[in-house]
């Protein structure tokens, strides 16, 4: 039984950089979805390449996790969440960066993920380091 070919999206991001990416890694976005499928040319502006990849890489984990996880197996569940966790170990720009794409894409799993992730790093924050921490982003 030969497969059926995977539709190949093309996007650029902000600063120039073309991804190929599966159409279902791309309908993640419903943002991007909502625009292809009105054959609008989908913009992503404020996306860089560097995190249009990271948010790509995120997509394509969830869709393939899906797609082989037809019966919902607790330990595959367990094993995407914990590679969430690890996903999200990254440098606190890079996750400002990855949270800003996620709702600028409408990808609402990477949206809760990552504000959960900015939420865990404020927690142990004083009111002082968290006033710095968004002058810091708001300064960029």
């Amino acid at each position: 039984m030969a497969s059926t070919p995977k539709k190949i999206i093309v996007l650029k991001s902000s600063d120039g950089e073309t991804f190929e990416v599966e159409e279902a890694v791309a309908f993640e976005s419903q943002t991007i979805k909502h625009h292809l499928v009105e054959n609008i040319e989908t913009p992503l502006p404020c996306v860089t390449g560097k995190i249009l990849s990271k948010v790509f890489e995120y997509c394509k984990k969830h869709v393939d996790a899906a797609a082989n996880n037809l019966e919902k197996k607790p330990e595959a569940e367990d094993d995407l969440k914990a590679w969430d966790t690890e996903f999200v170990k990254v440098d606190q720009d890079t996750l400002c960066d990855l949270f800003l794409a996620a709702n600028n894409l409408n990808i609402k799993s990477l949206s809760d993920l990552t504000c959960k992730a900015i939420v865990h790093i404020l927690m142990v924050k004083t009111p002082e380091e968290i006033d710095k921490f968004f002058d810091d982003r708001h300064s960029r």
